[in-house]
């Protein structure tokens, strides 16, 4: 995309017609898709002919150059923006973003069935779109056909607005913590303190994660909730598991003293 402001086109004016087109042509033999010119200037015929020829429509608004960049800036950040699809479930708990991730069938769903009847938002569910937005920013959305339904084993196709309310749902959530569900392997190693955080990659922004294994009996909501909330308290400075830690080594230190 080109833009032309008063400046190029001022500058246009004071070339000979011919030498105007010769370094028009050459700027629109990179591919453009389109050419802008702001301030509602006129524009010259040979400046349409040239376009013309080499198919690249030109548009003209009324704003100023400045004005049109900081109109224009937010769409394409979205529109170029590097983007992903996952398999997974995005919902809004206690405004953080959760991911739920894992194997066809392990209950991502019904989780965040669960969750939304305690008074959480869906965002998506089996497909999430991702974006990357700046240098660590992951927007997750769902899609724009889905509409916030969720298929849920046994029962089918749910309507998640229509049974709990327009505000069971957002159109868009940042990704900020990624919980992998999996069913429980004895031979697995899982984390017992939280000092050693996992970590996800995603269009190469590192995201936290916690993998839960799933036996009979525990209740992944609750779970769900506390890694919520355990996320929220970092942003404070409270890390429970390296504040624990401190404590006991404090404690023992003491004691050999």
């Amino acid at each position: 995309m080109w833009v032309f402001g008063e400046t190029e086109m001022t500058y246009l004016a004071t070339l000979p017609e011919d030498d105007a087109r010769t370094r028009l042509a050459a700027l629109f033999t990179f591919d453009v898709p389109a050419a802008f010119v702001t301030k509602g200037q006129r524009v010259p015929e040979y400046f349409l002919d040239v376009a013309g020829q080499h198919a690249v429509p030109v548009l003209r608004t009324a704003k100023t150059t400045k004005d049109f960049y900081r109109r224009i800036k937010p769409y394409f950040e979205v529109a170029l923006a590097p983007s992903t699809t996952l398999h997974g479930s995005l919902a809004d708990v206690y405004g953080v973003g959760v991911l739920f991730v894992g194997e066809s069938g392990v209950g991502k769903s019904e989780c965040v069935l669960d969750l939304v009847e305690r008074g959480h938002r869906l965002v998506a569910d089996d497909l999430v779109f991702v974006t990357k937005q700046g240098n660590d920013l992951l927007i997750g959305r769902g899609h724009e056909l889905q509409r916030h339904h969720m298929e849920i084993r046994g029962i089918g196709i749910i309507d998640v607005p229509g049974l709990f309310g327009v505000r069971a749902v957002r159109q868009q959530k940042r990704i900020e913590v990624i919980v992998g569900l999996e069913i429980w392997d004895k031979d697995r190693e899982y984390s017992r303190t939280g000092l050693d955080m996992e970590h996800e990659e995603i269009l190469g922004v590192r995201i936290p994660k916690i993998t839960i294994p799933l036996n009979p009996g525990k209740n992944i909501t609750v779970l769900s909730e506390v890694v919520a909330m355990s996320h929220l308290l970092r942003y404070t400075g409270v890390e429970s598991a390296q504040a624990f830690d401190l404590r006991l080594r404090q404690y023992l230190e003491q004691d050999y003293e």
